[in-house]
């Protein structure tokens, strides 16, 4: 059995979205629309609706792979996805996740798993957390390595944070995130997720820090922009979802079902127009 696929023309495609290019559409006030993504064929058909960034996202653990949490996930792991991801994208910018237990020991240790994910293909890394991991990300950013950062909720820290909880509700944890926050940025990070953080926090942490790309997961519209996991935009995922998450293959007010492609150019639409997220369901 053959599987055919065909190129984008030079005439159609869209030019390479770029480190500077994401900050000129920050700067703009365009929104950034992320999606996770896992292998060839699905980045072919984000790339080529319009998506500005595929992130190769640890969840694979939970998606791809069936486990409870993202931290079986191994390096060698995200190296493979990393490199199918790579080969098949054209246009989006390549953010892999940096695996629990790859870049905690030491910088030297974080340098060594980023130089394995850039060599698969990546673009940049995401790393989890602050604190000692602001001298790691200063470490990777002054060696050429580009940085997203990731606060919040950080799942492959789940159990010390007591569960999936919204970060940073009380006055302390509010100003930790926002000194966390301007740490990571300061240290040379690009971009920053903030995942289950209160919509004016989230906003008031872009907004002081407007060199520091912010991309939210449940954490309101006033990000720099957005970013769901794959399945969880399309509808595929299993048992009660959190309360961020919209299945865009549902078109809204008739219930018909829409195919991949177009529930993709949808999300990116609604992102872009700012109706995605919607304060009054998804934020907190």
């Amino acid at each position: 059995m053959s599987v055919h696929t065909s190129e984008t023309t030079s005439a159609t495609a869209r030019p390479a979205v770029s480190l500077p290019r994401l900050r000129d559409m920050a700067a703009r006030g365009e929104k950034i629309a992320m999606l996770t993504c896992y292998d060839a064929t699905f980045a072919q058909l984000l790339d080529a609706a319009g998506v500005d960034v595929l992130l190769v996202g640890d969840s694979l653990g939970n998606v791809v792979q069936g486990e409870k949490s993202t931290l079986p996930v191994t390096l060698e792991h995200m190296a493979y996805h990393t490199a199918s991801v790579a080969r098949a994208k054209k246009a989006a910018w390549l953010i892999a996740d940096m695996p629990f237990g790859a870049y905690e020991a030491s910088p030297q240790q974080a340098f060594a798993a980023a130089t394995a994910l850039m060599r698969a293909g990546a673009q940049m890394v995401k790393l989890e957390g602050a604190g000692p991991i602001v001298e790691t990300v200063r470490f990777l950013v002054d060696r050429g390595i580009p940085v997203c950062a990731h606060l919040g909720l950080t799942p492959q820290r789940v159990h010390a944070l007591g569960g999936f909880k919204v970060q940073g509700r009380d006055d302390g944890g509010a100003a930790q995130l926002k000194a966390d926050a301007r740490a990571l940025a300061e240290a040379g990070a690009a971009m920053l997720v903030l995942e289950l953080v209160p919509s004016a926090l989230a906003r008031e942490i872009t907004d002081a820090l407007p060199g520091l790309m912010t991309i939210g997961i449940g954490a309101g519209v006033g990000t720099s922009g957005q970013v769901l996991v794959l399945h969880d935009m399309l509808g595929l995922t299993s048992g009660k979802k959190p309360r961020f998450v919209r299945d865009f293959t549902l078109e809204p007010g008739s219930g018909t079902v829409l195919p991949t492609a177009q529930a993709v150019a949808r999300y990116v639409a609604d992102v872009k127009a700012q109706t995605f997220p919607d304060e009054t369901q998804h934020g907190y």
